[in-house]
């Protein structure tokens, strides 16, 4: 029904977070440096909760469309 979905601005919003992580990382305060690993290890455990919502919800939506179809018969 819709065309591809234009992932553009969250690209640049993560390659922009990556190279900010990145330019830390070489910091000269070591708690900066520390947190970078902590930052990045809290956005993957972000990313992987997203997926699995997104995997539910497409499995409530799948079982919902059957609900209704079932209904109609």
């Amino acid at each position: 029904m819709f065309g591809k979905e234009d992932n553009t601005y969250n690209e640049l919003r993560d390659h922009s977070v990556k190279k900010w992580l990145e330019d830390m990382s070489a910091h000269e305060d070591v708690a900066v440096r520390g947190g970078v690993r902590l930052a990045t290890d809290y956005i993957s455990d972000l990313k992987k909760k997203i997926a699995r919502l997104e995997s539910e919800n497409a499995l409530k939506n799948e079982y919902m469309k059957k609900m209704r179809q079932k209904g109609r018969e």
